[in-house]
Order: C-alpha cells, then structure tokens, then sequence
C-alpha cells in the first residue's frame, strides 16, 4: 500500500497538475501534450518568463505561474528535466514577440534540455537564459565539474525578473537583473530526514536520531557532513553566517531572506527560523528588509529547510514589491 495519495506513479505528475487548474483555474491552463503550464490569459507586449525542472518541488516552479511571475512552467517527472521538446512547445507558447528569459537551475539534466530547445528555435525566437547557482554546499574551486546547484534563490530571480517584464523592460535588462540576482544571492540547507520517492518508496539516505544532516541537496542529495542536532537558535547561526560571509554581506547592508520549508518542516517551525534569522542577523548589524518564510522549493517530503539570503538595492527592492498574483505567491 502506497504511502503517497497517487494513482498509479506514472500519472502522479499531470493528475497533480489536473488538480492545480481545479484549484487556480483562473491563473493557469494546463497543455499536455507535451506537458506544461502557462498563464490562463496569456501575456502581450512583454518579454516572456519560463522556467522548469522536475518535479517533486511544489509549489516550484507551477505555483509561480502568473501576473508578475512566470508566463510559463515545464515540468519534468519527479526529480527529472523535463525533455526539450516541452521546453521547446512551451517557449512557442509564450513568446508575444518581445523575446523570452529562460529562468534554469543549475543541474546537467535542466541545462542540456533547455539550451537544446532555445537552440532548435534560435533561427525564429530570442532566447535569452539565466542560470542559477546558490547552493554554498556545492562551492568548489574551478574543478571543471557543472558547479553550485541551483535552489530557492530561483524564487527570488523568477519574482525580479517577472515584476521588470511586466513593467516592460526590454529582453536583455530582464536576463542581467536575474543575473545580478544570483551574483547577490546564497543558499544553504539541513536536513533531519531525508526525502521518500514515490517513484521506490525509499528514502535517499538514513540518519541516527539526534543526528542532521548539513548542505543536503534538494534532489535527496546528501550534505557537506553529518552533524549532531542542535537548538534553532545555533542550527540558524550556522546557516546564516556562511551566507553572509559569501555573498560579501557587510553591516548596514539590506538582504532578503527566504526561510524556506523542504516539505515536512510545519510552519511553527519555520517561524522559530525566521526568528532566529532576524536575530543572527541584527547581531551583525544587518537589515533584514524582506523576507519570505514557507514552503516555496521543497523536496518532496524531507525534514529540514532551507535558507536563502540575497543582497538588496533600492531597485530589487521595488521589483520585490510589486505586484505579483501567481497560485503560490500573492500580493
């Protein structure tokens, strides 16, 4: 008997997404073949936001479909890249003349299929990408391998890049604001529990009791090191100081901070971290200035969360602030 309320495991994915339209009916439309989710009114006049990856992190990256936010979605399966040719269907679907910014998360699957399919259209659509990489677990030196994992700092991309489409800046200020959003931003996680695949029924990896484990990746992936569990307020401190010392965060500055769920974490929780979050930083005479604290990026049912901090100007705050009505994020 499955421990996930599912069907058959083959039609977890677009049953799912059945039931995001019953839901949000009015922001979003579901194409199945092949599979993705656009904007139910589409966009005009504008630069077109796509973005995509597996699925199993809900509400990324369908959640965030809609005014202010992305005009499109591409899932894949469950912890897999969605193929080229959905990316491709859907970057067909949104373009509205004015060029179309590619939001991907750094992992080997998603960069191939989405530069493949910007590439089968390069002679008719502008394709524009921006590559995610805040994951500090995953910072080495220049090693040639694919480099820092991409994880919830996308949110904070997709919601600058999607308010300054909107506004109707142009294709390429759209693509270096989201660059310049990753350049200021990091992220690191922890886990008490790894995540089950519904695919196996298994869990990624085990842990002892009193035990947690640091900079896990939000595929299952393992972390940096196994540690003992602590108190929220030393586990925070050490999330938070790493992120500030790498994004080059000093007194004075503003930051955002995205207190994010990884799927089993209640928001009592949660809230604990944003406490603890705002204190750390206080205490190193840090503004918090935004902050966004749920579950936005998670793997599917793991014990542990995430925080994401990202360096802010005037500008990023306003393009944070504006309007944005998608079925996850609202305001």
């Amino acid at each position: 008997m499955s421990r996930f309320f599912m069907n058959e495991r083959e039609t977890l994915v677009p049953q799912a997404l059945e039931g995001l339209v019953e839901a949000h009916g009015g922001l979003v439309e579901v194409h199945t073949d092949p599979l993705f989710v656009t904007r139910r009114t589409p966009a005009t006049g504008k630069v077109a936001l796509l973005s995509g990856g597996g699925s199993g992190h809900e509400p990324l990256h369908t959640g965030f479909v809609g005014t202010g936010m992305l005009d499109a979605a591409v899932p894949g399966d469950v912890f897999a890249s969605p193929t080229a040719l959905q990316v491709r269907a859907a970057l067909r679907a949104v373009d509205a003349g004015e060029g179309t910014v590619m939001v991907v998360k750094n992992y080997t699957g998603d960069v191939l299929n989405f530069s493949i399919a910007a590439e089968l259209l390069a002679e008719t659509h502008r394709v524009e990408q921006v590559l995610v990489d805040d994951d500090l677990a995953t910072q080495k030196e220049d090693d040639g391998g694919p480099g820092r994992r991409g994880t919830a700092a996308v949110v904070a991309v997709e919601k600058v890049c999607g308010a300054a489409a909107e506004a109707g800046a142009p294709l390429s200020e759209v693509r270096a604001l989201g660059q310049d959003v990753v350049a200021r931003s990091a992220t690191l996680s922890v886990a008490f529990e790894a995540c089950t695949n519904p695919m196996t029924g298994k869990r990624s990896f085990e842990l002892e009791p009193g035990r947690m484990e640091f900079g896990v990746g939000i595929h299952g992936e393992r972390g940096i090191e196994t540690r003992a569990a602590t108190e929220a307020a030393a586990l925070v401190e050490s999330l938070v100081d790493p992120l500030v010392a790498s994004v080059g965060i000093r007194r004075g500055d503003r930051v955002l901070a995205i207190v994010n769920g990884l799927g089993a974490t209640h928001g009592l929780e949660l809230g604990v971290a944003a406490r603890e979050t705002r204190r750390v930083l206080d205490g190193r005479g840090v503004t918090l200035a935004r902050s966004l604290v749920g579950p936005y990026v998670t793997s599917l049912d793991m014990k542990g969360l995430s925080i994401t901090l990202t360096a802010l100007t005037d500008d990023l705050v306003k393009l944070w602030d504006a309007p944005v009505r998608t079925p996850a994020l609202a305001w």
